[in-house]
């Protein structure tokens, strides 16, 4: 069984849940939400408490794999119309900015031209400077992958750190080739090549 299946979940006070026929859904001070449920799993709705549990014969792959994710799926919702999820982008770069017109996200990202995004009516995007991007919603699954659609539009390179990236995101950066490394690669070849001609001279004299 599951552990994180079989634990409950506590449902806050400010927030319904209610269960008609397979659909489960949540209300709260930052919105509503609803989950279809699977056949296989069972929802009970108690006094401030959901519980799931398993339908089915014992061993069902299917029926243990939707039980924990079920489980965290409620829970997620729970969270997310009580609390709320954000993720916090950061735009690294000479030139690099964004800005909120109307219902679209506009990004200038060194391109030839500004790239716009429409914002989905199920997040909400704020930007209190031109370098950060604040996505914030009640759908956990929603808020991030918006996030991640922003962020692919300029990864963060390894060099100098330009793109886009979370906040809490830690970019493995890469030295780059030193003018001066190249010089002294260059000026080392330079005397062995000078030593190795000057021994072959001493070489050839000797036998002369």
């Amino acid at each position: 069984m599951s552990r994180i299946g079989k634990l409950p979940v506590q449902v806050p006070s400010g927030v319904t849940a209610s269960l008609s026929g397979s659909s489960f859904s949540v209300k709260g001070p930052k919105g509503e939400m609803s989950l279809s449920v699977r056949p296989e799993i069972a929802v009970e709705v108690g006094d401030g408490v959901v519980t799931v549990s398993k339908l089915g014969q014992e061993g069902d792959r299917l029926a243990q794999a939707l039980f924990g994710t079920t489980r965290a799926l409620i829970q997620n919702m729970v969270i997310g119309v009580t609390d709320g999820y954000q993720r916090k982008l950061e735009i690294n770069g000479v030139g690099y900015g964004a800005e909120i017109q109307g219902q679209n996200i506009q990004l200038n990202l060194g391109f030839s031209h500004p790239v716009t995004l429409p914002i989905p009516s199920t997040v909400s995007v704020e930007c209190p400077n031109q370098t950060t991007v604040l996505i914030s919603g009640c759908d956990k699954q929603q808020v991030g992958q918006f996030a991640a659609k922003v962020r692919k539009l300029r990864p963060p390179e390894p060099y100098k750190g330009k793109g886009i990236k979370y906040d809490d995101e830690v970019i493995r950066r890469k030295a780059g080739k030193a003018l001066g490394q190249r010089d002294e690669g260059l000026a080392r070849a330079s005397i062995r090549w000078l030593i190795c001609r000057r021994e072959s001279h001493n070489t050839t004299g000797a036998r002369r």
